[in-house]
């Protein structure tokens, strides 16, 4: 494929935007469209951003022949529908997660996908983080040992107060889960793609902090705190989703594990974190310091290992981009995600046989059923099999 890859972007919130800028980054691929729920919105989203072409309407968007991969970057309920009609309508497909809402809705769109034979992906990029790439072939050459146990969470304080509120709150948009589909998810796809063992089981503990929130009448966009603001006007709604969630887990080969998240632990604004224990060594590492990867011992010194190609894994090299102390970051793990897949894409490779470097419908499908399988162990109040 030698001209320019055209996308249209559906949805450009908060995360809609964050695709199309790392999109940009990437010289053989160009956003021609973009859809939102209305057409003023669109124009003036799309003049702000330097669109050319503006939808008001997404089907509009999936009408245009022009277009070859389109990006679903709107709420949550309204994933699954429209990510089945992206792939009915032949078009390249890469979703923000969760894939849908149920276990059935995920597995349709993996089978339809495959049908269609459509590249398709969605958007787990943490595991797209460079440090990432060296500490899962650190533990493919075996330098950690047996994987034992793996522990962590994944914190913000972005909802901790009763007056802080966005649409992921109503269960009618976002879903029956919010902590652990919304960020939980990603704990789960990034220790799983650094271990390479899938979680089979779970025994989940959930707890809703605030049953009953203020929401103000102007609408907010997301990470737009607004607590402390006496003056805005706000009614008292009911929430069902989940503000804290802790996991036991089970891997495929019996080895365990547990995992906290969060959205009301104050100081903690995108704290995934997680630490790998290995009967040769221990590694440790925060998105929130990304460059650096801690590596435990016991009989001798610990160490810390920095971002640098010229320290990586010969494996490894290829997913770090700038020298040492020149620090990637949660755009360039973004970026690296639309790297991979956009390549993939234009190397005219096969979705159906050909290995991938990002997260793909089967991932998603995993991550919902990992989802479910946790709100009915907690539900149930036992271990329950993924």
């Amino acid at each position: 494929m030698d001209k320019k890859i055209k996308v249209g972007i559906i949805g450009a919130g908060f995360i809609g935007s964050a695709h199309i800028e790392a999109v940009r980054r990437l010289e053989f691929v160009e956003v021609i469209a973009l859809a939102q729920s209305d057409e003023k919105k669109a124009k003036h989203k799309a003049e702000q951003l330097g669109i050319p072409l503006a939808y008001g309407n997404y089907k509009d968007l999936l009408n245009n022949s022009e277009i070859d991969v389109v990006h679903n970057c709107t709420p949550n309920y309204l994933h699954y529908p429209i990510n089945k009609e992206i792939i009915e309508a032949g078009k390249h497909i890469l979703s923000e997660k969760p894939l849908a809402l149920t276990c059935d809705q995920t597995a349709e769109l993996v089978t339809l996908a495959k049908e269609k034979k459509i590249v398709n992906g969605i958007n787990f990029n943490y595991r797209q983080f460079p440090m990432m790439k060296q500490l899962s072939e650190m533990v493919k050459q075996g330098e950690l040992g047996q994987i034992n146990l793996v522990h962590g969470s994944y914190l913000q304080d972005w909802l901790m107060y009763d007056t802080d509120y966005n649409w992921r709150l109503d269960s009618k948009m976002g879903g029956k889960s919010r902590a652990i589909a919304d960020i939980g998810s990603h704990w789960c796809d990034t220790v799983q793609y650094i271990t390479g063992k899938k979680i089979v089981e779970v025994f989940s503990d959930l707890w809703t902090v605030f049953p009953v929130r203020k929401k103000p009448i102007t609408a907010q966009e997301t990470f737009d705190g607004i607590a402390g603001e006496d003056d805005i006007p706000y009614e008292e709604v009911s929430v069902d989703t989940e503000d804290y969630a802790s996991v036991l887990i089970r891997f495929e080969d019996g080895s365990k594990g547990v995992f906290t998240v969060s959205q009301v632990s104050a100081g903690r604004k995108n704290a995934l974190s997680f630490e790998l224990n290995g009967s040769l060594q221990s590694a440790y590492w925060k998105q929130e310091e990304p460059a650096k990867l801690w590596i435990g011992h016991r009989d001798r010194s610990n160490e810390v290992l920095m971002a640098d190609p010229s320290l990586f894994l010969k494996e490894a090299q290829s997913s770090i981009h700038h020298p040492g102390g020149h620090q990637e970051g949660w755009p360039d793990s973004l970026k690296n995600m639309m790297l991979h897949f956009y390549t993939f894409i234009k190397e005219g490779k096969d979705p159906l046989t050909d290995k991938t470097e990002f997260a793909t419908f089967e991932d998603g499908h995993r991550a919902m059923c990992i989802t479910d399988a946790i709100l009915k162990s907690n539900e149930r109040e036992r271990w329950v099999k993924v």
